[in-house]
């Protein structure tokens, strides 16, 4: 072996196990992880590693799995500031008498900011390194997102009435558009368009949504079937499902993303497979709000892409996607009465290429692949919780917490270093959020 036959790199992670979720279902023992700058250039044994490479810096984790960040493919980022705030109410009391009232009273742009750093905060220390946010400022959350080095599909929100950050759907389409031009082809930031409902967005923004997309190439989230509510009053007003009458404006394709999905017949399900739109499961808030099941192995047996999100840590309340995936693995199977269904593999899988897939980045994110970006995350599995490890897979979903992740990389840019955060002040952000804490609870108490 000569010198001109090595090559020189970033960053060696050596692993004890790997999961690269491509190919799927398989676990590596004892690989190495070359980064160069922003991407992956290699995933092969740490023995052949020693050959071929030499970096500037290795990373030894002797007790943890390597595997891809996380994609957290819906939220509500800022909202982390109502965690707890409103708790064991169904879904309509909980937004119309309490949320609704309490964003009317504190949504600013400094409150997107503080919010969406304690949610980024509590996102890259559980292992996500991609998220989706539909909220209010939408121009803020994709420059905290963009100074913190984390990566954001960023969804403007459009509904038919006005809100603190437009007056009506034309202005919200138009902050929109210019919001989807000043990121376009940025590495971090996706802009999306986030109409909110079927029940609060009527047809004509909803059509001038469709057009945007198809003018700009961004993606669409919207909130769908979320509850048996939605889906009768929209039978009741419009004479059709809700899906259907998406179906009939243009909404659903490729580059939609349907969120919750709890309310689905084999029509639905139909709709869903021939459009190639994707389905975002959020199984914990739809359980805490009591709306409903989505039939997440049935949808994935139908071809259906999906992915998984947390929602907004004031509907679940975490923002742990481990968690998530735990929750979603176990839900499934009751709902499929198949103990097979969902394996953690597969749930391994909604979380990371899924929502690659679903954000139309899956040929550069979700998996651990020469070439694709160097997102990536290890897991501590020497806490007692997680002994003994006959399965680095199973433990992951059914054992893990997101409080075991202890390294995450984003870019090759390391945002989480033994426990640590590398690039959020987190003293000075605990502040912001008691202050904003105070505010809330005198407005409660008043």
């Amino acid at each position: 072996m000569t010198a001109d036959t090595i090559t020189a790199a970033d960053i060696r992670i050596n692993a004890r196990w790997l999961i690269p979720i491509e190919p799927h279902g398989i676990v590596l023992e004892h690989q190495a992880v070359i980064i160069q700058g922003t991407r992956i250039v290699a995933v092969l044994p740490m023995a052949e590693a020693d050959h071929q490479f030499r970096t500037r810096e290795t990373i030894e984790l002797a007790h943890h799995v390597v595997m891809p960040g996380l994609i957290n493919l819906h939220g509500h980022a800022a909202m982390s500031l109502f965690r707890g705030m409103a708790d064991d109410l169904p879904l309509m009391t909980w937004l119309n008498d309490h949320i609704w009232p309490a964003e009317g009273r504190f949504i600013s742009e400094q409150f997107i900011a503080d919010g969406t750093q304690l949610a980024m905060a509590e996102m890259l220390k559980t292992g996500t390194t991609t998220f989706s946010d539909m909220y209010f400022f939408p121009e803020i959350v994709a420059q905290m997102a963009h100074d913190a080095g984390m990566r954001a599909q960023v969804c403007f929100p459009l509904l038919d009435f006005p809100t603190v950050w437009g007056a009506g759907p034309d202005e919200y389409l138009s902050k929109g558009e210019a919001l989807i031009n000043s990121w376009k082809n940025d590495s971090y930031i996706m802009p999306a368009i986030g109409p909110h409902a079927p029940y609060t967005v009527s047809d004509g923004p909803l059509t001038k949504a469709v057009a945007l997309s198809r003018k700009t190439g961004a993606r669409i989230q919207i909130h769908l079937h979320e509850t048996e509510f939605e889906v009768t009053d929209g039978l009741e007003k419009q004479g059709k499902r809700p899906i259907e009458r998406l179906a009939e404006l243009g909404v659903l394709g490729e580059k939609t993303q349907c969120v919750h999905m709890t309310q689905i017949s084999d029509s639905d399900i139909a709709l869903l497979a021939n459009t190639g739109a994707h389905v975002v499961h959020c199984p914990e808030s739809n359980l805490k709000l009591a709306s409903g099941l989505c039939p997440a192995h049935k949808l994935m047996k139908s071809g259906i892409n999906l992915a998984i999100g947390t929602d907004g840590a004031a509907s679940n309340n975490d923002l742990d996607l481990f968690g998530e995936i735990r929750t979603a693995a176990m839900v499934a199977k009751v709902v499929a009465n198949d103990a097979a269904a969902l394996s953690a593999h597969e749930a391994l899988q909604v979380a990371t290429l899924n929502g690659a897939k679903a954000l139309g980045r899956d040929h550069e994110l979700g998996s651990l692949v020469a070439g694709k970006l160097a997102d990536i995350i290890a897991i501590d599995l020497s806490d007692p919780f997680t002994q003994p490890v006959y399965d680095p897979a199973s433990h992951l979903v059914y054992s893990n917490h997101g409080r075991a992740v202890t390294h995450s990389w984003i870019n090759g840019v390391p945002q989480v270093q033994d426990g640590k955060l590398t690039r959020i002040d987190v003293p000075d952000l605990m502040l912001r959020v008691e202050g904003w804490a105070r505010k809330i609870r005198q407005q409660q108490a008043d």
